[in-house]
Order: structure tokens, then sequence, then C-alpha cells
């Protein structure tokens, strides 16, 4: 499968530069990291939360877990992760299960973990679990130019 077409045509919208990475098929992010050679704080993942005012997304290294409280707290609101039917209704050109961190391109509010915020390059997931988009850390920054940030990941 090819990267969505949402997301391909959001990032030419923003004009961000970023290259395509392939990999074989991989569904868990340490695997995906390892196959194409990049380090797991680099290579960042998404999650979609759910909440009373509706769904988020929050993108953090590949090596942490969100921590669901602080999340909680940054939001004033109590959250939890969304379920598969929810995400696939949403995300509903991705792959089941590969959520991408470009949440704005479906219409979501993204919040981005501060630790990704100092890295010289950024990898992610593309919504196919065969590709990933890299791209450096100052694009990164300009594509979640309108995000809020915070520190919400713990290290495994």
């Amino acid at each position: 499968m090819a990267i969505p077409m949402t997301i391909r045509e959001y990032l030419r919208a923003c004009d961000i530069d970023y290259e395509e990475v392939k990999h074989p098929h991989e569904v868990s992010t340490s695997r995906i990291a390892e196959k194409a050679h990049v380090t797991g704080e680099q290579l960042a993942k998404a999650i979609m939360l759910h909440g009373d005012s509706g769904y988020r997304v929050a993108v953090l290294p590949s090596t942490c877990d969100a921590d669901l409280e602080s999340l909680s707290q940054l939001f004033n609101e109590k959250v939890e992760l969304a379920s598969e039917d929810e995400i696939t209704s949403r995300f509903n050109d991705c792959d089941p299960g590969a959520i991408t961190p470009v949440g704005q391109a479906y219409g979501l509010q993204v919040y981005v973990d501060d630790m990704l915020r100092h890295q010289p390059d950024i990898y992610f997931d593309a919504g196919d679990h065969e590709t990933l988009l890299h791209m450096s850390g100052s694009e990164f920054a300009r594509l979640m130019a309108d995000s809020p940030h915070g520190q919400f990941s713990r290290h495994h």
C-alpha cells in the first residue's frame, strides 16, 4: 500500500520536505526502527486519545509510553486510548493500527511531546506499516507549528 492520499496531500499543501523510507511489513515500532536503522528516539509514534471533548492525537518517541495522567492534566479532562474501531473510522485511508502523527490532515488536534522537539531527524509511520516518512527536525517543527507541546512521555 502507498502513503494515504490524505497525508500526501496535506504534506504537499504545507510544503514539507520529506523522503519515504520503505521497510519490511512490521507493526511493532521497535522492529521498524531496527529494520530501518533508525534510533528509537527519532522514530515518532502517534496514539489517538478519547476524552469528553472529542479525539486528539499525541505524538511521542517510540521508545516511550504515553503518561495518560499527564495528558489528562494537560487537557483538563480524563482521556483514554481510543479503540481500534474509533481509530479505523477516523484514519479511514490508513492500514488498521497505523496512526500517523499527521493528525491535522484528519481534522484532529495534535500534541507533541517535548522529547521530539530537539531531534535532528524525525521518522514516523506513513499509515501503511511499510513506509516511514523521514524529515529534518526543523521540517517536523514546521509541520507541528500549530500543535501544543508538553512533557507526557515516560520510558518503558
